[in-house]
């Protein structure tokens, strides 16, 4: 534990000889839900982003048909006879 905290540059507070376990964890405690807070934020908005973009290519998929519709052409018997008409 003590070359933990030599590692990371801890200092014992005053009127203590060494780092105690509880000021190093209680420090440690913060940043971790501090960086565990930002993490799901950055994660919800990249979900919100791909979401979004996956939206888009289906809008734009939609717009374009799969299929080509031709108009109808008359050479039917009804449409012989009713240009005769």
């Amino acid at each position: 534990f003590l070359e933990t905290a030599a590692y990371f540059c801890m200092k014992p507070k005053m009127g203590e000889k060494e780092v105690s376990p509880h000021s190093f964890f209680s420090i440690w405690h913060e940043f971790s839900s501090d960086f565990k807070d930002f993490w799901k934020k950055e994660n919800k908005l990249i979900l919100q982003e791909r979401v979004k973009e996956a939206e888009e290519v289906c809008r734009q998929k939609k717009g374009k048909s799969l299929y080509n519709i031709r108009p109808k052409h008359d050479s039917g018997i009804v449409s012989k006879n009713c240009n005769y008409a």
